[in-house]
Parts: structure tokens; sequence; C-alpha cells
């Protein structure tokens, strides 16, 4: 058997007034994920420890079955596997978001989405200021960048600027756990500073305020961590080709360490405007070539959760059903092996809240054949009912690649 897992990340809520105490998964039109819910089986995934932040670097390892407890160490780290830099065993990597500072507090923690192009503007003059032998920036996607600090110490408590909106940045600033690892947060704090310095009068972020635009007028430096020690998937399940598909750095790392192939998609945003059917059909392509599993990472409902926006959420999942799932089902008909079908988030992104939770997450897992429970649609209520209940830990991806 082959096997693709769908993942809209943060794609699972909690009740919304607004839609008559329902959620946008209850509320979206999703027949093709409805009909792999009918014809398949479902329950719950605990995907984050209650003792570790919800992150999507660890729901995602968490759903892909690693041991986060053993394996983690930031999404830096797994950022500058996706883009190729080399870290020596002593380099401490970091998320390097681009963000917003509106009087005292962080407006939104990617400057309305920057583009690529002027991000790049920004992050290569931050590199030409304030970048050493020590201190190195890289250019991602959006908002999405990398700092790497040699022999910095990891011991930090960082905030993640999508867990704040609208709260004054001053008392977010970065802290060291242990005496140690105060010239680190001493460091980054007045990188963080220096950067609002040279940021606000840049050409980029001058012509994006005359344009009515969000300044990206800042960095904000978060998730430290050193070079992990990963097993493979091949190491773990026994698979010998896999492909990871993302517009996400950080997905595409998890699959550098995993040994899956990751492959780029030309139009994928991390936004609602993905490139929907492209990713589809690179997960077919990569399926009919031999793949024996792939991951299929879209961001779009986890970026309209942290804006808040209910309707975009809405819309996001119903493009996933619509231009990626229907897609998915109707090509494994033509494939020569079944296809097993997972489709799940990594964790909730409730528009309410803006931020991640631990809440459990729903999911469905269509194998060929296989009897199905009684649960008729897919969402947070359904599948109360399924077979699986709640599962924790590896047992999903065990049971779905059983």
């Amino acid at each position: 058997m082959k096997h693709i897992i769908i993942l809209g990340d943060g794609m699972a809520d909690l009740p919304i007034e607004k839609l008559g105490g329902k959620t946008p998964l209850m509320v979206a039109k999703t027949p093709h994920i409805d009909a792999l819910a009918r014809d398949g089986r479902t329950g719950f995934l605990s995907t984050v420890p209650g003792d570790m932040p919800a992150g999507s670097e660890i729901a995602n390892m968490g759903v892909m079955g690693y041991d986060v407890h053993e394996v983690y160490e930031g999404r830096g780290v797994l950022e500058a596997a996706s883009m190729g830099v080399e870290l020596d065993d002593s380099d401490q990597a970091m998320r390097c978001n681009l963000v917003c500072i509106d009087g005292e507090n962080i407006k939104n923690h990617s400057a309305s989405h920057i583009s690529t192009e002027e991000a790049h503007a920004l992050i290569d003059f931050l590199n030409e200021k304030l970048g050493s032998e020590r201190v190195h920036f890289y250019p991602g996607v959006s908002y999405r960048h990398l700092l790497v600090i040699k022999g910095g110490n990891k011991n930090v408590s960082c905030t993640p600027p999508h867990d704040v909106p609208e709260k004054p940045f001053m008392p977010l600033l970065v802290k060291a756990n242990e005496p140690d690892a105060k010239e680190t947060a001493d460091l980054l704090n007045d990188l963080i500073l220096k950067s609002q310095e040279l940021l606000a009068s840049h050409p980029v972020n001058k012509l994006r305020v005359e344009n009515g635009k969000d300044a990206a007028n800042s960095i904000w430096p978060w998730s430290p961590g050193y070079k992990p020690q990963m097993p493979t998937y091949k190491e773990m399940f026994g698979i010998e080709k896999a492909a990871v598909i993302s517009a996400v750095d950080l997905i595409q790392g998890i699959g550098v360490y995993a040994g899956m192939e990751v492959l780029k998609v030309e139009g994928a945003t991390g936004l609602y405007d993905t490139n929907y059917e492209g990713k589809a059909q690179a997960a077919i392509e990569a399926l009919k070539n031999g793949a024996e599993f792939v991951y299929l990472h879209v961001e779009a409902s986890d970026e309209a959760g942290h804006e808040g926006d209910v309707e975009l959420k809405i819309r996001t999942i119903e493009y996933l059903d619509n231009r990626i799932v229907r897609h998915i089902i109707e090509a494994a008909k033509q494939l020569d092996e079944p296809l097993v079908i997972g489709i799940l988030p990594d964790h909730p992104t409730p528009c309410d809240l803006r931020t991640h939770t631990h809440d459990p997450i729903p999911f469905v897992i269509y194998k060929p054949g296989v009897e199905p429970d009684v649960v008729e649609q897919y969402d947070e209520e359904s599948v109360k009912e399924g077979v699986f209940g709640l599962l924790s830990g590896d047992a999903f991806i065990k049971e779905f690649l059983r």
C-alpha cells in the first residue's frame, strides 16, 4: 500500500458565536473529506505534550511519530535544514520573524504577510549592518527567516510573536534561563532594538507605509536550538522512499531530517492563495513515481486563524477539500497500489484566540477494504463517535502505516 497524509495546518477550532456555536470545520462544505470519513475510521489525536509549547514544529513532528521530548530542538534548526544552512554543533539557530511594531505593541507577527522580495531586501540590509562572524541572518519566505548565533546559549526564553498580537513588546524581550545564557539574551535583545532603529527608515518600509501597509519594522527571534539527532523514516518505519510537500521551511526541514525528498511547488505561498492544485499534482506524481509515503502540508488555515478571520478560515478548508483532497481521491483510482489517506490538522488555531492550543485534533484514516466506523462527516464534534477514541504519541502514525 501507498500512504498520504494531507495536513491542514491549524484547521481545528473552538465553537464560534457568530457561527451559531459551530466551528469552521462544521460549517465548511467538505464533501470529499466527509466521504473519506464515511468510508474510513476517525478519532482524536493529542499531538503536543502538555509540558511543551503548542508550536507547529512540535505538532507536526508528533503527527509524524517522533518522540518530541527526545528530538525537539526548536524550529530554527529545522528551517536551517530546509534552507541548506549547515550548522556546527555549537551554532544556535532561531526562527527570525519580521514583525510590525505599532507604538509599544506587536501589531502582528508577519508584517501583514510581507512579500518575499521585500523581506529579502530587509534581511540582507540587516545582515550588512548587524551581521558578523558570530551573527548571521538568512532570508527565507515572506516574514519567516533564520538567525544563527555561533556559540549561542539556547537556554533563553523567547515568546512566539503569533501568541501575543496587540501586546507590549518590551516585557516580552528575551530572558535568560540561567546565568550563562545572559550574554546570549542581551545580544538578542540588542539585535531586536537595533533592528527597529535601522528598519524604520528603510525605503521598503517607507514605501509600504505610503501604500497603507504595515511596516516590517522589527525582527523577532524565537525558538532557539542546536542541530537535532532525528532518525529517518527508513530507520523508524522501513520506508525507503518518502516525500514532503509544503511552502513552509519548517515542514521541509522536518522532511530533510526524516530522509524525505522535499518537493518544491511553484506558487506555494503558505497563505490562502497557495497553489493547491500544484501541491496535489506534485503528490500524485510522487506516488506514481514510487514514493511509499507523502506528507502534504497546507499552511493556509493556520494563517487565517492567526488573523482571526473566520470567513477566510472556512474558505481555506473548502479549498483543501475541493482543490487537493478531491484530486487525490480521483488519482487513487489510477494508482497501481491501494492508497491509504489520512486527513488532519496538526493543532487547533482558534480564530477567537488567534494562537495555537493543546486541544486534541480530529483525524480520519481511510484504508481501502477496512470496515468504517459510524462517523458520517469530519469535524470536531462528529469524530467523538470515532472508533479510535483519543490517541497520543506515535499511536496515530503506527495505525496509519499498519
